[in-house]
């Protein structure tokens, strides 16, 4: 089982690149992946996204790259058409205003777009330097997952436990919820008739009260789900959906023995089932 919340931290510091990645995993009942790098890094985000997902099945993971450049060749263009636009707009103000003071060198290189820089970057060299630092961040990622993932599912175990052990005594109760259909259908028919009770029409009323109250099935069914639930956390490593789906048929059966049954003994058993049952989907949430 693998929970959906982790973290990875991881950095390196080369002759000529610093590099550093984060990731940061949350629920979700989908996969969802953010990717948050530099602007002339967008090439790589597939690459990234491609990567993330070859590990990741479900859950919201923002992955954050910083790279720094220490030696990147560097090309700086001046660009005279907008140095004159500035120099000639500026000089207009200056006589508008009538200020003596000329436009100077320094004042001309910080106007936006006078000096144009270019970075001769290698897209395929920075991903050969990214890709095992991203490589290695995943690997914590994923372990920090799994042992999350261990804590969740003994935790999901022991309250699988808790149900598993009320299903035995429900079940123990069925003869003795039978036996009160009898019972009070005998104790009714003597009160409207006295001795004169029709051994067949209580025999009926008894058959037809006992379908309808019955839970033998719905113990049947439980178990069944139950043992499918363990069986799927057992082979899959990934379970999360399908416990998902068998917790709505277990909250069923639980549920309908709830509304049948007439003795407080079962429905103390089924609070507990229902309280357990809730702590297993809670729990549900945060795995793959």
């Amino acid at each position: 089982m693998i929970s959906m919340t982790g973290y990875a931290y991881c950095e390196k510091n080369g002759e000529n690149l610093s590099a550093s990645v984060e990731i940061k995993g949350y629920n979700n009942r989908y996969l969802e992946i953010y990717v948050n790098l530099p602007s002339w890094l967008s090439a790589l985000e597939m690459k990234i996204r491609s990567l993330v997902s070859s590990v990741c099945g479900r859950g919201k993971i923002e992955i954050h790259v910083h790279i720094h450049e220490h030696n990147a060749p560097v090309k700086i263009n001046v660009n005279i058409i907008a140095a004159k636009a500035y120099y000639n707009a500026i000089n207009v103000l200056k006589d508008e205003l009538g200020i003596e003071e000329r436009p100077n060198l320094s004042l001309m290189l910080g106007m936006e777009g006078v000096l144009e820089v270019e970075r001769n970057r290698d897209d395929e060299r920075c991903w050969r330097e990214l890709e095992p630092l991203l490589q290695e961040a995943l690997k914590t990622f994923c372990c920090e997952r799994e042992r999350e993932g261990k804590h969740t599912e003994e935790d999901i175990l022991k309250h699988l436990e808790i149900i598993e052990c009320s299903v035995k005594i429900t079940a123990s109760f069925a003869p003795v919820i039978e036996n009160t259909i009898k019972e009070n259908i005998k104790s009714r028919f003597s009160e409207l008739l006295g001795s004169q009770v029709d051994e067949n029409k209580v025999l009926s009323e008894t058959a037809s009260l006992l379908l309808k109250y019955t839970i033998s099935e719905e113990i049947s069914r439980l178990n069944s789900h139950l043992n499918e639930f363990r069986a799927e956390i057992k082979k899959n490593t990934k379970p999360g959906k399908k416990l998902d789906f068998l917790c709505q048929e277990i909250n069923r059966e639980i549920n309908t023995i709830g509304s049948k049954s007439a003795v407080i003994e079962v429905s103390n058993e089924v609070v507990s089932m229902k309280e357990a049952l809730e702590n297993i989907r809670e729990q549900l949430r945060n795995v793959e």
